[in-house]
């Protein structure tokens, strides 16, 4: 994000914003409607049958796949769609904002997807915290965490309301979690603490996790993320928007020059994939076919 962004995302008051029911005409999953959040620092979505797609690999009818981070719903809908109307999405995000759209995608598409949304944040306890966002009509943001980069640190506080995802998936989906099949993660650096507090489910059904890799964040932090995932026995794997895997992504040593070098306003973010190693699935094969691109250990 560049600095004159970032100043201009300051200078906007608070204000709701509604949404814009918009449709596609996917060629496999036809007709499918997305609520547009009108917030003017929200970037168009749209819904592709190649984003469909990709989580087809990973993603079965019926299946139950978990978004945390929902925001309006733009990665929630494919997921949906792939899991369908007889699986199961559950989709959190804490903005009470934001969330009055998510609500509205979950109504949408009934013929095709199966989506519950709850607005709260994935905490260790519940109760309340919170969250700061880059704008005072909360856009996008998060808990604070271990960012580098002063500048980037959001200013505008929203209190949330926070609960223990494992209690709640024991207690309110116990008969969907033999289904799951895959989790996805984007808390703006909060990640790796979420995880952490569903690993008891992750070792026991072994879905594959998509998750974001903030990059402002300390390089301990995103050591630690890689770690996490690779001592459950994960494969990890670059993940391009909704294209193929670019490869495996090895863990960068410690010393590793690059990571002092880096500046610290360079691409924000980037998303990795997590498969079991007892999974097998189309993702190992076609990163063997991507000759094995595992030169850029520098994500984490």
């Amino acid at each position: 994000m560049s600095l004159m962004c970032l100043f201009r995302r300051r200078e906007l008051g608070f204000a709701e914003f509604v949404c814009e029911i918009r449709d596609f005409h996917l060629p496999h999953s036809g007709h499918v409607q997305f609520a547009q959040w009108l917030h003017p620092y929200d970037t168009p979505k749209v819904v592709t049958q190649s984003a469909v797609g990709a989580l087809q690999q990973f993603v079965s009818p019926g299946d139950f796949v978990i978004d945390v981070g929902a925001h309006a719903g733009d990665t929630t809908v494919p997921l949906a769609i792939a899991a369908g109307p007889a699986g199961c999405t559950l989709a959190l995000e804490p903005n009470r904002y934001v969330f009055k759209v998510l609500e509205v995608n979950a109504s949408l598409n009934r013929d095709k997807t199966n989506i519950v949304p709850r607005s709260f944040a994935a905490t260790a306890e519940d109760g309340k915290f919170v969250f700061h966002y880059s704008d005072a009509s909360f856009c996008n943001g998060g808990f604070k965490s271990q960012q580098r980069w002063r500048l980037y640190r959001r200013k505008y506080p929203l209190e949330v309301q926070g609960r223990n995802l494992l209690a709640m998936l024991r207690s309110e989906f116990a008969a969907w979690l033999p289904k799951l099949s895959y989790v996805k993660v984007d808390a703006e650096g909060y990640d790796r603490a979420i995880l952490t507090s569903i690993l008891p489910v992750v070792r026991q059904w072994r879905p594959v996790i998509r998750t974001e890799v903030f990059r402002k964040l300390v390089k301990s932090e995103r050591h630690a993320l890689y770690d996490l995932l690779s001592d459950v026995g994960y494969r990890v794997y670059r993940y391009r928007d909704n294209a193929d895997p670019l490869g495996r992504t090895n863990r960068p040593p410690r010393h590793d020059p690059r990571e002092a070098t880096r500046h610290p306003g360079g691409a924000g973010r980037r998303h990795e994939v997590a498969q079991p190693d007892d999974r097998t699935g189309r993702l190992s094969d076609q990163s063997q076919a991507a000759s094995g691109d595992c030169r850029r250990p520098h994500v984490f």
